[in-house]
């Protein structure tokens, strides 16, 4: 993700090359999703930890639909919406569904939600912020489309991410190779930019390791997660350079593997709550806390 402005536009992320690279990785994506898959059962788990009834549920950037398959085994009488980028992934999704835990699937960008404002009660997102060049824009439509009361809760990757493969990039030729991540502290504020409420978040750094620097790269391209920059190399990378990227990558080793370190920010934030005073003037209170919210909502 790009989010350093001003200056930064060889970093900002090319939203069409994102839905392309995601579209190509639909097929074989879950079976190289090691840490996709930890960080989504993680963020499920922290839903245990909080009291909602949601009517309609949005799962944003869904992918291939596995946790809107266990968020419909959660909140059984809610509608869920799988929506996501890439109509692939989408496809993909569609056949994880049983006659009991069916959701509806929506191809759109998160910038541009075609939902009615106030209809959801939970709003999940693992792994997809980063994704998105426009963050304030994003968190506008979440605070936009979350009922008041509504839980916003996500998971995306910190700045720490990838660390070592910038660094041997960053010795091989200095050109941008690694997407860019958004600091916490930068994302708090642009959550309450937003108009969203109370935000919380903490930080857990996942290191997975290779054998060598090539399964990473294999790995990273199975997913889907290539250099959607703007100021990425347009060519194939030459032997040259990716043997120097190789070759770097090697100080980082380890007991015999090569690391790959991923800050994973795990986040929630409320709808607000507004609370008229007897004088009639709107507040919206520090203390509003989300797990009143139980009201239901089905215009979506």
């Amino acid at each position: 993700m790009s989010q350093e402005r001003p200056g930064s536009d060889e970093f900002r992320l090319e939203q069409r090359e994102v839905r392309r690279s995601f579209g190509r990785a639909a097929r074989n994506y879950d079976a190289v999703a090691v840490l996709q898959s930890k960080v989504q059962h993680q963020l499920l788990e922290r839903l245990d930890l909080v009291r909602i009834d949601p009517a309609v549920v949005l799962d944003l950037g869904a992918g291939t639909g596995r946790a809107s398959v266990e968020l419909k085994r959660r909140y059984r009488k809610a509608r869920v919406v799988a929506l996501d980028l890439a109509e692939p992934m989408l496809r993909v999704a569609a056949r994880r569904q049983t006659l009991l835990r069916r959701f509806r699937r929506v191809c759109a960008d998160a910038a541009v939600l075609p939902l009615v404002d106030g209809c959801t009660g939970l709003i999940f997102s693992s792994l997809m912020l980063q994704w998105c060049d426009d963050l304030d824009q994003v968190l506008r439509e979440c605070r936009r489309v979350l009922q008041p009361g509504g839980l916003f809760t996500f998971a995306t990757l910190g700045p720490d991410t990838l660390v070592e493969l910038r660094r041997a990039w960053a010795a091989a030729d200095g050109r941008v190779h690694v997407n860019r991540f958004i600091d916490m502290h930068d994302l708090g504020d642009a959550l309450v930019r937003s108009g969203l409420a109370e935000p919380v978040m903490d930080v857990e750094r996942i290191t997975l390791t290779y054998e060598d620097a090539h399964d990473l790269m294999r790995d990273l391209k199975t997913l889907g997660a290539h250099n959607a920059s703007a100021g990425r190399s347009r060519g194939l990378t030459g032997k040259g350079g990716m043997a120097k990227m190789v070759q770097a990558y090697e100080a980082f080793r380890e007991g015999g593997r090569l690391p790959a370190t991923y800050e994973v920010v795990y986040g929630h934030a409320w709808g607000p709550v507004a609370r008229r005073r007897a004088a009639g003037e709107v507040a919206v209170p520090l203390g509003a806390i989300g797990r009143r919210a139980t009201a239901r909502s089905s215009n979506i």
